[in-house]
C-alpha cells in the first residue's frame, strides 16, 4: 500500500511545483506590461490636466484681451468725444475771432448808442447800488441794439505809484465787465476793455472833486447799424427839436 502512495505524493508534489513556476512565469512576463499600462495612464493623466491648464489660461488671456480691447474702445470713443468738442470750442473760437477783427477793421464805423460813468470810492473796485443800475440802463438796451460792442475804460485818479493804478483801473473795468456779462450774456468777443490807470484823466486831479471824478469806468455802448444809430440820434433830437420850437412869447434861450 506504501508502494503506491508514494509515487502518488511525488506525482502531486511536481505538478504544485510546476503549477507555482507557471504563475511565477506569467507574473514576470507581464509585470513589465502592467508598469508599463501605469506608466502610459500616468501620462495621459497629465497631458489631460496639462491640456486643462492650458485651456483655463487660454480662456483668461482671451477674457484679458477682450476686456483690454473694450477699454481701448471706450478711450478711443471719449477721446473722438474730446477731439469733436475741441474742434467745436475751437471753431467757435476761430468765429469769434473773426467777428472780433472784422469789428477792429470797422472799428471807426461804429457810433455810441448810450454811455454812462461809474464811479468808485477811493481804492475800491466793488460796484455799488447805483453803479449796478447804470449798468442796467444800458443793459436793458442790448436787446435793441444789433452789431453792438461795449467799450470799458478804467480810470484811476493819481494817488499812488502807476503800476498798482494800471491794476486797480482793471480791476474796476472787470468789475463792469463780469456785471454785464453774468446779467446780460453779453459775449467776450463784444467788450473792449482797457484799464487806463492815471494816464487819461477827466479832470485835474488838483482837488478832491477832480480826484472823485477821475475814480471811473466809462462804459460806452456803441453799433455799427445804421437802425440802431438813427432810433438813438432821435431820441437824442427829440428834446432837442422840443427846446428849438418854444412857443411864440417865450425869450430865446441861450
Amino acid at each position: 500500500m506504501k508502494r503506491y502512495l508514494l509515487p502518488v505524493f511525488v506525482a502531486g508534489a511536481m505538478a504544485l511545483t510546476v503549477g507555482c513556476a507557471t504563475k511565477n512565469y506569467v507574473k514576470q512576463q507581464n509585470a513589465p506590461v502592467i508598469n508599463k499600462v501605469d506608466e502610459l495612464d500616468e501620462r495621459t493623466a497629465q497631458t489631460t490636466r496639462g491640456i486643462r491648464e492650458l485651456d483655463q489660461r487660454t480662456q483668461q488671456g482671451i477674457q484679458g484681451v477682450e476686456a483690454r480691447a473694450s477699454t481701448a474702445d471706450q478711450k478711443a470713443l471719449t477721446a473722438r468725444q474730446q477731439a469733436d468738442q475741441a474742434q467745436q470750442l475751437a471753431s467757435n473760437a476761430n468765429n469769434g475771432v473773426n467777428d472780433l477783427s472784422n469789428r477792429v477793421v470797422n472799428l471807426d464805423n461804429f457810433h455810441p448808442v448810450t454811455e454812462a460813468a461809474v464811479h468808485f470810492a477811493f481804492n475800491k473796485a466793488d460796484l455799488t447800488k447805483k453803479d449796478k443800475e447804470q449798468l442796467d440802463e444800458i443793459g436793458q438796451q442790448l436787446g435793441n441794439v444789433k452789431g453792438y460792442i461795449v467799450q470799458i475804460e478804467g480810470r484811476t485818479d493819481s494817488v499812488g505809484n502807476a503800476d498798482y493804478n494800471y491794476e486797480l483801473s482793471q480791476r474796476r473795468a472787470a468789475a463792469v465787465t463780469q456785471y454785464l456779462a453774468s446779467h446780460y450774456n453779453v459775449p467776450a468777443h463784444k467788450i473792449f476793455i482797457i484799464g487806463l490807470g492815471k494816464d487819461a484823466p477827466v479832470e485835474e486831479n488838483k482837488s478832491a472833486s477832480g480826484r472823485a471824478e477821475n475814480r471811473r469806468v466809462d462804459v460806452r455802448l456803441m453799433t455799427n447799424n445804421a437802425e440802431s444809430q438813427n432810433a438813438s440820434a432821435q431820441s437824442s433830437q427829440q428834446p432837442q427839436t422840443q427846446q428849438q420850437t418854444p412857443p411864440a412869447t417865450a425869450n430865446p434861450q441861450r
